[in-house]
């Protein structure tokens, strides 16, 4: 579950880093309308490293009494995740 939890901050913060880049230069743009404002803003990576803490703390605290919950959700998490970085990603190569 450690794992698990260190992959999804490390996908979280990828696509941050990606969104933030990929907006910069004009080839995307935000699809979070609660972030969308924020994008290109410092507070904007700020938020998400502060946000993907707090979530994984709070599934690190369901695993503890309920572990099967807490890993099914965090690798739909990670799947999900995985999706984005890689579709943020090949925006680059587009």
């Amino acid at each position: 579950m450690k794992y698990l939890l260190g992959l999804l901050i490390f996908l979280n913060i990828a696509d941050g880093i990606l969104t933030h880049f990929l907006v910069e230069l004009d080839l995307g743009k935000e699809a979070n309308p609660f972030l969308l404002k924020l994008v290109g803003e410092p507070v904007f990576l700020v938020l998400k490293v502060v946000g993907i803490l707090l979530c994984a703390l709070i599934l690190w605290d369901i695993h503890r009494r309920h572990p099967r919950l807490a890993f099914m959700s965090t690798s739909v998490f990670v799947t999900i995740y995985v999706g984005i970085v890689v579709w943020n990603s090949a925006a680059f190569l587009i």
